[in-house]
């Protein structure tokens, strides 16, 4: 090939990396994008974040989606369970990551107790997420059994993401955190919760801890986007709890998880540091005072 065309191919694939990259990476994400992402094979990246800080460096990094979890409970107030928070803790956490977030959608978990056989609460908790915290979607943990709940929430204008496979608020029926839908009844009953979530209008769902072939399935017969966390790479996107991928929470390794930093390390030296510089009376300096 000549080399003045081989130069033209090269700035061809510059300007259609920056294209994607640059000005792409900087329009809002919406649910509407995110469908669109899924139409074009564009995997999608989502990450928790519960507090301005957080959320401003995922944010800056290009994360499509920051969920405020309720995962929260565990990583932020020890707790072992996700029960245990609350809708105002909730809210707390999701109006300061909604301060440090210009362009990744931001997804707040609905906590236990809030939209369970009551929709007219759903409804309620729901509002006041929405209109409290400016979140831009709720997280649903459920199928066919709060299927009333989604509805009414729907009906309300407020985006809803499905949550199938292991559950984590109901932790406490499910007596542990073992792969869900390995049987065939319980596989069944995913496939058909997932289309009736798309039905009745939800715009994503996450699947946790199931069966690859089980989450590929469902990612290929449903047009929403399905994001997966310890469900394999078949399906539109992944979802990781911070705090476990950067290693920061160093107690917590399912076989899911990849750690890509050791910040545990990290923060764990930098404070050594910093002590031994107090008491050894090296911090401050004379450049580092008034």
């Amino acid at each position: 090939m000549p080399p003045a065309r081989l130069l033209g191919n090269f700035f061809k694939r510059i300007a259609n990396f920056m294209s994607t990259n640059t000005v792409d990476n900087k329009r809002k994400v919406t649910t509407a994008r995110l469908i669109e992402m899924k139409q074009r094979g564009e995997k999608i990246a989502m990450l928790t974040a519960y507090d301005y800080s957080s959320a401003k460096l995922l944010d800056e990094a290009g994360i499509d989606v920051i969920l405020v979890g309720d995962s929260a409970s565990n990583v932020m107030a020890g707790n072992v369970t996700t029960l245990p928070i609350t809708l105002d803790q909730m809210i707390y956490h999701a109006k300061s990551v909604i301060k440090g977030t210009e362009r990744a959608l931001v997804v707040c978990d609905m906590p236990f107790g809030t939209y369970q056989g009551n929709s007219k609460e759903a409804l309620a908790s729901a509002i006041r997420i929405m209109k409290e915290s400016h979140a831009e979607a709720v997280k649903m943990e459920g199928g066919a059994e709060i299927r009333e709940s989604i509805e009414r929430i729907l009906c309300a204008g407020i985006p809803v993401m499905g949550h199938l496979g292991l559950t984590p608020q109901s932790i406490n029926k499910f007596g542990t955190y073992a792969v869900r839908a390995k049987e065939e009844q319980e596989a069944q009953k995913l496939i058909d919760d997932a289309h009736m979530l798309e039905e009745i209008g939800c715009f994503a769902l996450v699947l946790e801890k199931i069966p690859a072939a089980l989450a590929a399935r469902v990612a290929s017969e449903v047009h929403i986007p399905v994001i997966g966390i310890g469900a394999g790479g078949g399906v539109d996107g992944q979802v990781l709890v911070m705090h476990d991928m950067l290693g920061i929470n160093k107690g917590f390794s399912p076989k899911f998880l990849r750690r890509y930093a050791d910040l545990s390390s990290v923060i764990n030296e930098a404070v050594g540091h910093y002590i031994d510089d107090v008491k050894s009376g090296d911090f401050p300096n004379e450049n580092e005072q008034y």
